[in-house]
């Protein structure tokens, strides 16, 4: 190869490593890129982190919908002590937090070096009971810890179908008729006793069977 070549050659090495490093010094984050996740996610310091942040509502495939919806997200924490998050807000409408039972909560623990999914089968809950938001668009959303930290990320809206089957708002169960009182165990007929030492009407017959003649009548 001759001398020119080689100089040639190694200017346009310096040239695509100073154009990658202008690329690097740009940043590579979701924004610079131009490159959108498929979920919201969002950190809170070092050790908090949000991910697949989603709202689902019913079956809807598209379009407004104002009632209940799920919050669906897993909140990873890697620090050395708990972190408990006290509330998940959608739009200005406040989520109610439950276990995987139903129970309410009155706050979320999120253990040291541990995670939490919330959504879906078998894990906690968080239900707005009437929010509008757009399916297929997005909706902001706010999570709020103990420590008064609290972060909003710009959470994607679903339907409850497809990969989010399940993860929807259900109806509440229909309320039970309650059962009329049974009689008391034993009575029979509608008729009561007398009470004690109460006077017996004038002609009843409180004897059964045949009177026997009184001693000493002929």
């Amino acid at each position: 190869m001759s001398r020119s070549l080689r100089v040639g050659s190694i200017a346009a090495i310096a040239a695509l490593a100073i154009a990658s490093l202008s690329a690097c010094s740009a940043g590579n984050t979701a924004e610079t890129l131009e490159i959108k996740p498929d979920n919201a996610s969002a950190t809170i310091g070092t050790d908090l982190r949000m991910s697949n942040i989603v709202v689902v509502t019913g079956d809807e495939s598209s379009g407004e919908h104002t009632g209940p919806a799920n919050v669906s997200v897993n909140i990873s924490n890697t620090g050395e002590l708990p972190a408990e998050l006290q509330s998940i807000t959608v739009g200005n409408a406040a989520a109610a937090l439950a276990d995987d039972k139903g129970a309410p909560l009155t706050s979320l623990v999120i253990p040291a070096h541990g995670a939490v999914a919330v959504g879906g089968a078998g894990n906690p809950s968080a239900r707005v009971a009437s929010a509008t938001v757009s399916v297929g668009g997005f909706v902001p959303t706010t999570f709020t810890f103990k420590s008064g930290q609290s972060v909003q990320a710009e959470a994607s809206v679903y339907p409850n179908k497809g990969l989010y089957k399940g993860f929807g708002p259900t109806a509440s169960p229909a309320a039970v008729p309650t059962k009329a009182a049974s009689p008391a165990t034993g009575a029979t007929g509608s008729a009561t006793a007398p009470a004690a030492g109460a006077t017996t009407p004038a002609g009843a017959a409180t004897a059964t069977g045949s009177a026997t003649p009184a001693a000493g009548t002929h």
